[in-house]
């Protein structure tokens, strides 16, 4: 198996874990490449590392032909990862090393247990939904895909500010709010869930609406087909408004006409056998365990 690691930042609080992934690696005679970055932190950290060449771009990833992209960090470091992998169709596998972590199945302390069995072949994958930003200015223009979500917030004010929201241009309805989360059902449990919104299963393709602080209690998270297209329009006091796409964030205003739709292409998530989406919710959201008088 050719393997291809991903990471944005060295903690040494995470060195053991480290440690512990390279020498699985070298056990199993893994062929290895490193995005450059990591490198050069593992390096200054005094990290003894395997065998393995360097990759800093999406071209150089596809010349190295990996099976699997792991991930270090949390899920913030998987949605940063889509920037080397795109539509490559490379499946991605995520070590935890963060906090809550709902797309990076392995967690730090069964890393090689995990990976001993990843290695065997005793995973699967499945493909996740991307949204897709279109605009008639530019904006984000060289990724304009989120795997977890699209929102508009407002900025340099504490009024709410209007977005005027159209489904397959059809009118939908104006949001007075502090802002609008769109999500992937794989986004159903990130910032759109702590807005009240429902957990959607990953598999369902479905793409939720979430209002932040909607000023009208009766305005609710809707949940709409994949292949809809949803344009916005915005409009407040500031003439600068917040507009992200997963963790990547720029300044729009009310002359940006903004639509999301379902990307024509999918992510590829891996994870160990014994790792399922009920399983993740249950013991991540702690369903189930009665804390009563412990």
């Amino acid at each position: 198996m050719k393997l291809f690691i991903y990471s944005q930042l060295f903690k040494d609080k995470d060195r053991q874990y480290v440690l512990d992934l390279f020498s699985v690696i070298e056990e199993q005679n893994i062929e290895l490449s490193i995005i450059t970055d990591y490198v050069d932190q593992l390096k200054s950290a005094g990290i003894e590392l395997p065998q393995h060449s360097v990759v800093s771009s999406y071209e150089e990833m596809l010349r190295e032909k990996p099976d699997m992209v792991l991930t270090l960090g949390g899920d913030g470091t998987i949605l940063n990862a889509i920037d080397i992998v795109r539509d490559s169709g490379i499946p991605i596998l995520g070590i935890n090393l963060g906090r809550l972590g709902f797309l990076s199945s392995i967690e730090k302390t069964k890393i090689k247990d995990s990976l001993r069995g990843v290695f065997k072949g005793e995973y699967y994958t499945e493909e996740r939904t991307l949204l897709h930003l279109d605009c008639n200015l530019p904006l984000f223009q060289q990724l304009p895909y989120a795997l977890n979500d699209f929102t508009l917030h407002k900025r340099d004010t504490s009024s709410m500010i209007t977005i005027h929201t159209y489904i397959d241009d059809k009118f939908l309805n104006s949001y007075w709010a502090d802002g609008i989360v769109v999500s992937t059902a794989t986004g159903s449990t990130g910032y759109s869930l702590s807005c009240g919104g429902p957990i959607i299963f990953p598999s369902s393709g479905n793409i939720i609406i979430t209002p932040v602080a909607p000023h009208n209690l009766n305005v609710r998270p809707i949940v709409l087909s994949g292949d809809s297209k949803i344009s916005f329009e915005i409009e407040g006091r500031s003439e600068n408004f917040l507009c992200t796409l997963d963790s990547r964030y720029e300044t729009v205003t009310a002359d940006h006409h903004i639509s999301i739709q379902k990307a024509k292409f999918r992510i590829k998530l891996a994870h160990p056998n014994d790792i399922t989406f009920m399983k993740t919710i249950r013991g991540k959201l702690m369903w189930g365990l009665d804390k009563r008088n412990h």
